[in-house]
């Protein structure tokens, strides 16, 4: 599974990636988790709101901080 946090380096992006590490944690085995801070990259995601989560190229959440039990819920 691959998990990307869209965001800009922001203090909500940082946390919604610690969030997400301690998902994946909690789940347990191989994930690949990448930080994207390209804006055009982004962009081509269509989202005009972050923090966001995709996972496995799909926009589950744009705009808000999930907290890491909401994450889990995403990647069961």
């Amino acid at each position: 599974m691959k998990i990307e946090i869209l965001g800009t380096g922001c203090s909500k992006c940082k946390t919604l990636e610690e969030n997400a590490k301690q998902a994946l944690a909690k789940i347990g085995g191989f994930h690949e988790l990448k930080k994207v801070e390209d804006v055009v990259e982004i962009m081509n995601y269509g989202v005009m709101s972050t923090p966001a989560l995709v996972v496995d190229g799909v926009v589950k959440s744009s705009g808000k901080v999930l907290s890491a039990d909401d994450i889990v819920e995403f990647l069961k």
